[in-house]
């Protein structure tokens, strides 16, 4: 088998701890309900309610359904909605009633959209159901494959006013597998079989890591952008996706033609729009990862007003090369406005739901882009609770009281440069986070400003670093959720991109043939990261608006403690950084 023995290893150990995703809990377990109360009961309306869960009473309560990993994907057209209930009714439930241990990754969720506003969640995975407080075997009906057609039909029509007209197709990673899978009759484990699937698993990832080229010349763009996208005033937080914006930019440049898309390439360090095509899709497959071990997803659309007509073999070029999915509807209308808002948040686990509450389309928009990356992993090896606790962090204004997780005497590579000192935590399966701490007396705003800083910060390949030796760290992390949402435009301009935020000299060409003056007039980004005992979850969207070794571990021990402003990184396999941020306040 072609793997590595530190890779079996922590795989084994990750398969212990269940995989990684969307946290479902699911502690409170009662007896099963009586045979009776789980019998068959017909309604006029044409449903069997073959369980206690999904009722005639919760039916009349809904209003529209859900399905997919945040449930985001959503029916409303009544006809649908009981088509898709009508499955979940006829489903035979047992309850359990010892906890099986709720999925992280790995499955997909129903949502209920009720009168009034509430909703009810329910997560499958295999042969098992998790509502909030109870867990069921699914003994007959499993209704994931009938309702996944209904979905997808359902996504293809013309509802409400919002048409699908090109289609990304993402490709199908082999699962991360689960040693309960394999699981024998007789409570054995089938390990032929469950190898089998982990070489699948390994091959696959190694695929992925043998694609070459995609991070030519983007040590440019990337050092460049992140000093003027992270540089702030005050003491607010900052999260910023360089690859979000790469892509978003990317598919910019294929609806823009002469200067305004040639300021684009200059950015982002492609000689031509052939060359950006192949590195786009290229850095779209080395991140992509939803595996049931890593979640990394990055994600495009396009949104079209209905009255315009656009260049069709452009369309195709972005589905085929960015995997951006185009929709078109009447701009200004109230249903575009909830699908896009609507695809964000699926798209981003509704991390940034409020964020994505304040897009909205103006009646003379001609055109809006959309690109997300959606992120989650374990951390290698995981911070103790019982070793958190609460510690002051010494922001720029006052003291901030902040629980701070804890490893003692950890054997880590620690790096020094002229202004900074910086440490790293590996992620299970994927990249690490880097934490970059100023020395005393300086701030992180004087290291965006050093190049030396911001190329440790920015690119990979630290490995020949000059000034790293192996010690024990006493690691201080303060758990922290930050977000931020900004402006694109002016730091756009000021790294070059001008002639697409100006009427009268924009091309947009290639995306319409209509004679209209078009121009970007709104340039939108939001991130948020999160970092607890367990691991990082993160997204970002941006949305572009055109209008009109093993060896014995040294002695020396350093403190490392981030109780003061500093930057961190998330990288992916291939070290390119996914986000980066400043923590100015946890």
């Amino acid at each position: 088998m072609k793997r590595e023995p530190a890779m079996k290893k922590a795989t084994k150990k990750a398969i212990k701890k269940a995989a990684l995703g969307m946290l479902i809990v699911a502690t409170a377990f009662t007896a099963p309900a009586p045979a009776a109360a789980r019998a068959a009961v017909k309604s006029s309306q044409g449903i069997s309610w073959q369980n206690e869960v999904f009722t005639k009473a919760l039916y009349k309560k809904t209003e529209k359904i859900g399905l997919g990993t945040g449930g985001g994907t959503v029916v409303q057209d009544q006809q649908t909605v009981k088509k898709a209930y009508r499955l979940l009714a006829d489903m035979q439930l047992k309850q359990n009633q010892k906890a099986p241990g709720a999925p992280k990754e790995g499955y997909v969720q129903v949502t209920l959209y009720l009168a009034g506003g509430k909703t009810k969640r329910y997560q499958f995975a295999g042969k098992r159901m998790y509502s909030a407080k109870k867990t069921y075997t699914i003994v007959k009906n499993s209704p994931l494959g009938k309702l996944n057609k209904i979905f997808q039909a359902a996504s293809q029509e013309e509802t409400k006013g919002v048409s699908r007209i090109a289609t990304a197709s993402y490709p199908k990673d082999a699962p991360y597998p689960d040693e309960a899978d394999y699981r024998k009759s007789n409570g054995e484990i089938d390990y032929g079989k469950y190898e089998t699937a982990y070489d699948a698993w390994w091959e696959d990832i190694h695929a992925r890591r043998s694609i070459t080229g995609y991070a030519d010349n983007l040590d440019g763009f990337l050092t460049q952008s992140a000093q003027q996208f992270l540089t702030v005033e005050g003491n607010e937080n900052r999260v910023y996706s360089p690859l979000n914006v790469y892509m978003a930019l990317g598919m910019l440049a294929e609806l823009c033609g002469g200067d305004s898309r040639q300021q684009i390439l200059d950015l982002l360090g492609s000689k031509d729009i052939a060359s950006l095509r192949r590195q786009s899709s290229g850095l779209w497959n080395a991140q992509y990862r939803n595996d049931k071990a890593v979640t990394s997803i990055l994600a495009s659309s396009l949104w079209l007003n209905d009255s315009v007509n656009f260049v069709q073999p452009t369309l195709d070029t972005l589905a085929k090369d960015y995997y951006a999915s185009a929709y078109q509807g009447a701009m200004g209308s109230a249903e575009l406005d909830q699908a896009l808002q609507g695809w964000l948040n699926e798209q981003t686990g509704g991390l940034l739901k409020n964020q994505a509450s304040d897009i909205k389309l103006d009646p003379n928009t001609v055109l809006a882009l959309a690109t997300t990356l959606y992120y989650r992993a374990k951390w290698h090896d995981e911070f103790l609770k019982e070793n958190t606790k609460q510690e002051l962090f010494h922001a720029d204004v006052n003291d901030v009281p902040c629980d701070f997780m804890h490893k003692e005497r950890a054997d880590k590579t620690y790096y020094q440069g002229n202004l900074f000192s910086a440490v790293s935590e590996s992620l299970e399966g994927s990249g690490d986070m880097w934490f970059l701490l100023p020395n005393e007396g300086l701030t992180v705003g004087q290291l965006l400003k050093d190049s030396q800083a911001m190329e440790f910060l920015m690119c990979p390949g630290r490995e020949g670093w000059e000034r790293q030796k192996r010690c024990l760290v006493n690691l201080s992390v303060p758990k922290f959720d930050v977000s931020s949402q900004f402006d694109l435009g002016e730091g756009l301009q000021a790294l070059g991109v001008r002639d697409v935020f100006d009427y009268n000299v924009s091309d947009f060409s290639p995306m319409t043939k209509d004679p209209y003056p078009i121009y970007l007039d709104k340039a939108s980004h939001a991130g948020r990261v999160k970092v607890d005992e367990t691991g990082v979850v993160a997204a970002a969207y941006t949305v572009l608006m055109m209008n009109a070794g093993a060896a014995m571990p040294p002695e020396e021990v350093i403190d490392f403690v981030l109780d003061r402003p500093f930057l961190f990184a998330v990288t992916g396999s291939d070290g390119l950084p996914l986000f980066v941020g400043v923590v100015n306040h946890p």
